[in-house]
């Protein structure tokens, strides 16, 4: 039987929706329930949630205009359960943290501070400051921790901060932060729970695979380097953004489209990456389905897929070999056709995948005899909120 005296809500919010979980407070946090607003901001957004404690399931369409909205609904909904009194504490993932290295309590001069730096991350920032907001005005005295997703990557050799622009940029805040922390930092305890401190203080490359997309070099625990840089556009092509991008282009298209910055922002984070190749769909899922009968949907998964083995080829230079690969995230955990061609590139580090073992979606789809450990891991940020704000307030408590 659940638990429902102490809890905390974990809050993960993105541009476009609001996923959010319970967890009772212990030392292996119990999910209590979860749920996820989606398409905010659309015509038609949705609400779902999978209550454990109440044995219920539902989904249904709801009014959430913009963020605050979705807020105050997800309040209103809470309040209406028997396991709102139990909430003790709100975490919220904050996808910019500068260089903040660990999660903190939420103060009004943190608060500030998120306003003040709202122009490094405007696709999410704005967003989750408004969500802190309006669970800070309804309730006041309910502590909310600020977990970074960039704090995984701040201990970054120098050289991978490093952007080649003019160094007066530097000391504005202009290098590479790296993102999707929150996840990483889950995946590397987790390999440390499944295969020992031994694995997981080797060669690792975490590969998060999903409608974002970005890889991280971790050695001896610490991240070396990863694929997203000043803001999560970088890197891999994604669901609806461009990934790395040459400059050139965006010189090119403000002139020649007459685009503003704010039209070219949405170009590149809304309508490119798989969405902008294929002309069909952003879901890999969808792809892959109509990749035979549509030469589009097949270049961008062809795309997406010589990308992520080139970074992992990179990635391997830089930690000196590599021991273990780790694929997370929607696409990661579930697309064993990505997994398979992509591994197909890397077969010159030793990485060997057992096909059958890959169909499944087994923990380790590696064979026997390769040289290279290749696990299916599932990521879980909510989680990673709720132990961190655990943390916080354990601290608190201590201090």
């Amino acid at each position: 039987m659940l638990s429902m005296e102490n809890a905390v809500l974990a809050i993960n919010g993105g541009s476009s929706s609001i996923k959010f979980a319970l967890y009772e407070m212990a030392a292996t946090p119990a999910l209590l329930l979860s749920g996820e607003i989606a398409g905010i901001g659309t015509d038609n957004p949705t609400f779902g949630f999978k209550d454990l404690v109440g044995n219920k399931e539902e989904s249904t369409t709801v009014k959430a205009g913009d963020h605050s909205l979705a807020a105050r609904y997800l309040i209103d909904w809470l309040e209406s359960r028997p396991v709102f009194a139990s909430i003790k504490a709100i975490g919220h993932r904050i996808v910019q943290g500068m260089n903040h290295t660990e999660p903190e309590l939420i103060t009004p001069a943190l608060l500030s501070e998120l306003h003040d730096i709202s122009a490094y991350d405007p696709e999410h920032l704005p967003d989750e400051i408004k969500l802190i907001e309006v669970f800070r005005k309804k309730f006041p005295d309910l502590p909310q921790v600020a977990c970074f997703d960039t704090s995984f990557h701040t201990a970054m050799p120098p050289v991978a901060k490093l952007l080649p622009v003019p160094r007066r940029y530097y000391a504005k805040g202009i290098h590479r932060y790296g993102f999707h922390g929150l996840s990483y930092a889950y995946l590397m305890e987790e390999l440390e729970r499944q295969a020992g401190s031994e694995v997981a203080r080797g060669k690792v490359i975490l590969a998060h695979l999903g409608s974002g997309a970005s890889l991280a070099a971790v050695k001896n625990g610490t991240c070396l380097d990863t694929t997203m840089g000043f803001t999560p556009a970088s890197g891999l092509p994604m669901g609806t953004r461009t990934g790395d991008l040459d400059p050139g282009v965006a010189w090119y298209l403000m002139q020649s489209e007459k685009l503003t910055p704010r039209q070219f922002s949405q170009l590149i984070n809304h309508q490119s990456g798989l969405l902008g190749i294929s002309e069909t769909s952003g879901d890999m899922k969808e792809l892959i389905k109509i990749e035979g009968v549509d030469k589009r949907a097949a270049e961008a998964v062809e795309l997406f897929c010589y990308q992520t083995g080139k970074w992992i080829g990179s990635f391997a230079a830089v930690l000196g070999g590599l021991d273990t690969l780790v694929f997370s995230g929607g696409i990661g955990e579930h697309s064993a056709v990505v997994r398979q061609r992509v591994c197909n590139m890397l077969q010159f580090l030793g990485v060997e995948l057992d096909e059958g073992r890959n169909l499944k979606n087994d923990a380790i789809i590696s064979t026997e005899s390769g040289k290279v450990s290749v696990r299916v891991i599932n990521t879980n940020e909510e989680l990673m909120i709720a132990k961190l704000v655990n943390r916080v307030l354990n601290k608190a408590v201590k201090n």
